[in-house]
């Protein structure tokens, strides 16, 4: 075991199920791909906090953070240190009001949501287990 550590910037993402149990999915302005809202972690932020900021800022929604369902640790192609983590969150909000980084929103069927992404990507994972209430193991 090596004694150096991965030194990363941490991103949290938020599975958000609004009241009728669907799933908020965003769309990208930079790539027009699908996505969750959520994003980097700020060095004296608690995890909570800063993914409710996260989300706030991206959707205008307040959220409840339920728990992590899905996490990964990666480098970037330059060698920097990277690790997400999903959490399944929930809002009893449905008007979405979008940030500069997302260009249009959808709350969609939980299924139909998982569909939406691509079948090989990480999202697809994570909200997988967001839809089947599977949690990061401890």
């Amino acid at each position: 075991m090596s004694d150096e550590h991965l030194q990363v910037t941490v991103s949290q993402k938020a599975a958000l199920f609004g009241p009728s149990g669907d799933l908020l999915l965003l769309r990208r302005e930079s790539n027009d791909a699908w996505d969750i809202p959520g994003g980097r972690l700020g060095a004296s932020e608690d995890v909570v906090s800063g993914l409710r900021r996260e989300v706030r800022e991206e959707t205008g929604l307040d959220i409840d953070v339920e728990g992590p369902v899905y996490t990964e640790a990666w480098e970037t192609d330059a060698g920097d240190g990277r690790y997400a983590v999903v959490y399944r969150c929930a809002t009893d909000e449905r008007r979405v009001e979008l940030g500069e980084e997302h260009h249009d929103w959808q709350w969609a069927d939980p299924e139909a949501a998982v569909e939406t992404v691509p079948a090989a990507s990480d999202l697809r994972v994570a909200l997988e287990r967001a839809v089947t209430r599977q949690t990061v193991r401890r």
